[in-house]
């Protein structure tokens, strides 16, 4: 056998042996092409006069919002095309690849479940999926409840059609899921399905079984997070204990800037804006997605935050909600300016604080 042929036949005996299914990993974000990306950000329109099932998309070769042209549920669209790895492991189970699907407001999983049944409060308010081989894996963190539909093609649930939502989803080495494990365990994730292999990371099998959570202070966790292509992202989790809100008693003190909070508008106890610590925290009323009609917080389920100028952007699980202060859950942020400036050009309308003139009046 020439040397060539040796060593090309030892490569693909490698590969079959370490990895079963190929050197190339298809756990990864991928834009609508099917093209793999390191990460992207997703925002599907309410529907209103615009909206529906469309959405905009943005990842770092687009520098700004751009409208798909498929619907969010469509078999080639972004969502799709970063699920296929888990809608292939549902029809044949293959080595080497591991899931776990977390939801405080779960889908059905079965026909005869004549309702939804919501997680108990003392999981955290946090919505996502997580897929992973023995070389990368994504975290797709979102706020869209019974998403995705339980162990079906079709992934998409009809219940959320009406309102506007978000989704944000990283590719990771593998390694990094260590890391996404602990983050996960103070967000205490409500993990409706899983398949973890046994030889995967301990940390992220404890969180999928529902069996881990703190046991002592600190009650929250800031981790930073690289990507597999060297992008750094900033990670909060808080378990329920820690008793505040996430933006103005966590987030906020640790990027010391500002803070405009895009939270949904139909809470029982929303917190209002707070002027009353030193970087304050607006809330955001209304937003504006390209030149499509303005809506309101009450048709925008997403959960996000932005500093003044766009230095940090935050796609987040929480709402500014009474109850929720203890709640656990958490954020991924990320300090790219372009995410930033694209966020903070969407909003037209916060809410200012009632005592916001005094307050300024005292610290000049």
């Amino acid at each position: 056998m020439e040397m060539a042929t040796y060593r090309t036949v030892v490569a693909l005996l490698f590969c079959v042996v370490v990895l079963f299914q190929g050197c190339e990993s298809d756990v990864k974000c991928r834009n609508d092409s099917g093209a793999e990306v390191d990460w992207y950000i997703l925002y599907k329109l309410p529907n209103v006069k615009d909206g529906g099932l469309s959405y905009l998309y943005m990842d770092e070769s687009t520098d700004e919002w751009r409208l798909s042209t498929e619907k969010i549920g469509s078999r080639f669209g972004a969502l799709a095309n970063t699920l296929k790895p888990l809608l292939d492991f549902y029809n044949r189970k293959t080595e080497g690849f591991g899931y776990m699907l977390y939801n405080d407001q779960p889908p059905k999983q079965s026909r005869n479940q004549r309702r939804h049944r919501n997680a108990p409060s003392s999981f955290g308010h946090s919505k996502g999926v997580v897929m992973l081989d023995r070389q990368t894996g994504v975290w797709l963190s979102h706020s869209t409840p019974r998403f995705p539909t339980y162990r079906s093609k079709v992934f998409w649930p009809e219940s959320g059609n009406s309102n506007a939502q978000i989704f944000m989803c990283v590719t990771y080495s593998y390694n990094e899921f260590r890391e996404i494990g602990l983050q996960l365990k103070y967000i205490h994730a409500y993990s409706y399905d899983s398949d973890i292999p046994t030889t995967f990371h301990d940390e992220l099998r404890c969180v999928a079984q529902r069996s881990c959570y703190p046991k002592k202070k600190p009650w929250f966790r800031e981790k930073t997070l690289t990507s597999l292509n060297g992008r750094q992202f900033h990670s909060f989790a808080k378990y329920r204990r820690f008793g505040d809100d996430l933006y103005s008693g966590l987030i906020v003190n640790s990027l010391n800037q500002d803070l405009y909070v895009k939270s949904w508008g139909k809470m029982r106890r929303p917190l209002p804006s707070n002027c009353s610590i030193p970087h304050h925290v607006y809330n955001v009323e209304e937003v504006q997605l390209l030149n499509m009609q303005p809506f309101s917080d009450t048709v925008d389920h997403s959960k996000w935050c932005v500093t003044p100028g766009g230095n940090w952007t935050c796609i987040a699980d929480m709402n500014r909600e009474k109850s929720q202060m203890d709640r656990c859950g958490g954020a991924i942020c990320t300090n790219d300016v372009t995410v930033g400036e694209a966020f903070y050009a969407l909003m037209t309308n916060h809410e200012p604080c009632e005592h916001e003139h005094t307050v300024q009046h005292r610290e000049l």
